[in-house]
């Protein structure tokens, strides 16, 4: 297939290709043929991160001066484009690269960059943040998440869970009020090394509906002991707009993927129907079949269009809240329900778990719940009307 007949307009340069090119090389070569093994284990092998750090395929975004790529955000969706195309949803590279790096750039002392950014690069490091509490979602505002300062350390107490990367993450960018009282403003985030935190300790892997390869854990933290410059950021009580800033990247990841995600269902459905066969025709000659996927087709169509256009104006610094909400959820929605409709074309065969498409229905369910709730994003869109 001709890559530039697929490229987007933000990362269409010779350069841009070459990266996609060998994002595809990788995954379709040493992910696609570990993918039932790593479900089964529910986590992805540590290799699989070095060898993607080698490639340069971890932290493109950053600078070179902190061991990255020196490119840009496209650079980082090419690979989430090439991941999303062969459904491994469990390498969690997308809040590895696209999350928590940039945080680190953004807020991070000129230490903490030296220290953490080029270990993540390389893979020698992965990743994780810390948000969602089992007795808070979507409302961060709410956290119980307590960090009390000892000295020259903070005290951490609180539980974490639906933690993505949180089974094997090195480093943990964790969210915890050290103002209980002062609401939204008394936020602050944390860089955790959970290889060296005592009063730390990781619960289990999660058991989820899909998405299995992927590590999602709880993490505890009884009086967690991290030193005082742990804290990202020049004083306490900056972590809610931290927050804030960051998260329509985060939301834009999701839409990202999910456009990816629709297309490829899309495509999986139009090789399936015209090779399946049905009272002596194939499937695809039937007109409601050809409508289906026209319908299908169409949708998956105008969710790229419209996630293209909000990484350009991301690139551009122009991207507001409310648009990437916007794209958040009805890209989301749009995977989901082009998901589903395509798995019905496959009949039984679309039920059973060694098509992808199985697969794929199971993994997008999640893509309407975390990065903010889609009934969340509908709240902040209308808030900006």
């Amino acid at each position: 297939m001709n890559l530039a007949v697929i490229a987007p307009p933000w990362a269409s340069d010779d350069e841009a290709l070459a990266l996609r090119a060998t994002a595809r090389k990788f995954f379709e070569t040493v992910a696609v043929p570990n993918q039932k093994r790593w479900a089964e284990q529910r986590f992805i092998d540590r290799e699989f991160w070095l060898e993607a750090g080698k490639l340069g395929l971890l932290c493109l975004a950053v600078p070179e001066e902190y061991g990255g790529g020196g490119g840009t955000f496209a650079h980082d969706m090419v690979v989430l484009e090439e991941q999303s195309r062969i459904e491994e949803p469990g390498f969690g590279n997308h809040v590895h690269s696209g999350i928590v790096a940039p945080y680190l750039l953004a807020y991070g002392s000129e230490e903490q960059r030296h220290h953490w950014l080029p270990r993540m690069a390389s893979g020698e490091v992965v990743a994780a943040i810390a948000m969602t509490e089992p007795g808070a979602g979507s409302d961060l505002a709410s956290m119980t998440t307590r960090a009390t300062r000892q000295g020259d350390h903070y005290l951490i107490d609180g539980a974490k869970t639906f933690i993505t990367n949180g089974g094997s993450a090195d480093l943990i960018l964790l969210a915890a009020k050290t103002d209980p009282a002062g609401g939204a403003h008394g936020v602050s985030l944390f860089l955790v090394d959970a290889n060296n935190c005592l009063g730390f300790e990781r619960g289990r892997v999660l058991d989820k509906l899909g998405q299995h390869s992927g590590d999602t854990a709880e993490l505890f933290f009884d009086s967690a002991s991290v030193p005082a410059d742990s804290l990202l950021g020049d004083v306490e009580g900056m972590g809610f707009g931290q927050l804030m800033t960051q998260l329509p990247q985060e939301r834009l990841l999701l839409a990202v993927a999910a456009a990816a995600s629709a297309q490829r269902a899309v495509d999986l459905a139009v090789d399936y129907t015209k090779n399946r066969h049905a009272f002596g025709k194939p499937l695809f000659a039937k007109q409601h079949v050809k409508f289906e996927l026209a319908e299908c087709a169409t949708l998956a169509r105008v969710a790229k269009v419209f996630v293209d256009d909000c990484v350009n104006k991301h690139l551009d610094g122009s991207l507001d809240a409310a648009t990437a909400s916007m794209a958040k959820y009805w890209t989301t929605d749009i995977q989901c329900q082009v998901v589903d409709r395509c798995l019905q074309l496959f009949g039984g065969n679309g039920y059973m778990r060694d098509y992808p498409i199985a697969e794929m229905y199971a993994n997008a369910r999640a893509q309407r719940i975390y990065g903010g709730a889609n009934e969340i994003m509908k709240e902040l869109i209308a808030r900006s009307l």
